[in-house]
């Protein structure tokens, strides 16, 4: 299958194809200086396949977690591009996680003001939704991905046979992620999540998560309105996230939380709640509201008078709405 994301000129096609990591030559051009940045989480066998097909290849290898995404590792690859005498004609390839492609991917819109880079997701996450959009990002100050920038990919390669290696955790995190774009925009999606098998639907789940993305990427590439709705469930998800240190819950977990908040039907959000339950993921923890909230004032939707949130009124329908602080402390404290 492919996609193909309509950004004009920063157009990218998206490979969903079991195998498509070991034809790595078919889909890019691999004869040239290669940065291969992945992290100690991902199985040696994958890297080693990307590595053998690429004649000219450095391979960076970051400690697994959201602790990458700072300034120390990004200047770290922005050395090892240096120290190695990359070209702005060079490769920068992504093979891991959100956190690498993020990582990398910012690193590549640095270096040399852009070389050409290609992700390799490796988790339902990022084939799900990092993977594809342009978002690039480290975090600051505690606070998820406030230092980055837009910049997309040459290419987006999905192979559905390396998540067989993945946790089931880790596998379980991104589907949320999916449940997120079946309630914002695509109910045939969250009726996916709603039958017995959720496993045997995986490829489509992915596929038509892709495609939501793609479509409302390509109208709103910088986030100034449409895009926006692809944060439901993200502002307080990523301040639960943060309270935690991103250690304790996973970025799909903390955003299936963050979605409850804002599901204005009851049937809905019970239905979503049977969901994650069904999944095996948390519906809620234990948290301060005030320290929780203080990191909402450091959150990129905020603005002097209130906070911009999206909210769900009926499955595949999303609507922005930028409330008080006075509100969004209220459902903090549950009230």
């Amino acid at each position: 299958m492919k996609l193909h994301v309509d950004l004009k000129e920063r157009g990218y096609d998206i490979i969903l194809e079991r195998g498509v990591l070991h034809r790595l030559a078919q889909e890019i051009n691999v004869d040239r200086n290669v940065l291969l940045v992945s992290d100690s989480k991902v199985p040696k066998q994958w890297i080693e396949i990307v590595k053998e097909q690429c004649p000219h290849c450095v391979v960076k290898i970051v400690p697994s977690g959201e602790e990458s995404k700072s300034f120390a590792v990004w200047e770290e690859l922005l050395t090892c591009m240096l120290e190695n005498h990359f070209l702005r004609s060079d490769l920068v390839i992504a093979l891991g996680g959100g956190v690498v492609g993020d990582l990398a991917g910012f690193a590549a819109a640095c270096y040399m003001r852009g070389i050409d880079f290609v992700n390799i997701p490796t988790t339902t996450l990022s084939q799900i939704d990092s993977s594809i959009g342009g978002k690039t990002a480290i975090n600051a100050g505690g606070i998820k991905n406030n230092i980055g920038a837009f910049y997309q990919p040459k290419k987006v390669l999905i192979d559905f046979d390396v998540l067989s290696t993945l946790p089931r955790r880790h596998y379980i995190n991104g589907l949320i992620e999916a449940l997120k774009a079946g309630l914002i925009y695509d109910p045939a999606l969250f009726k996916l999540f709603e039958k017995e098998e959720i496993d045997a639907h995986l490829e489509e789940i992915i596929y038509r998560s892709l495609c939501m993305k793609k479509e409302v990427v390509e109208q709103d590439e910088r986030e100034k309105g449409l895009r926006k709705i692809l944060n439901f469930g993200h502002t307080i998800g990523h301040a639960i996230e943060g309270y935690y240190h991103m250690e304790e819950y996973l970025h799909g977990e903390c955003v299936g939380m963050g979605m409850l908040y804002f599901i204005e039907d009851p049937e809905v959000k019970q239905r979503t709640i049977n969901i994650l339950k069904k999944l095996g993921v948390p519906i809620d923890a234990p948290y301060d509201p005030e320290e929780v909230y203080q990191r909402l004032l450091a959150d990129k939707k905020a603005t002097h008078s209130g906070i911009t949130i999206v909210k769900v009124t009926t499955i595949g329908k999303a609507e922005l709405e930028t409330i008080s602080y006075a509100e969004i402390k209220n459902k903090l404290r549950g009230e």
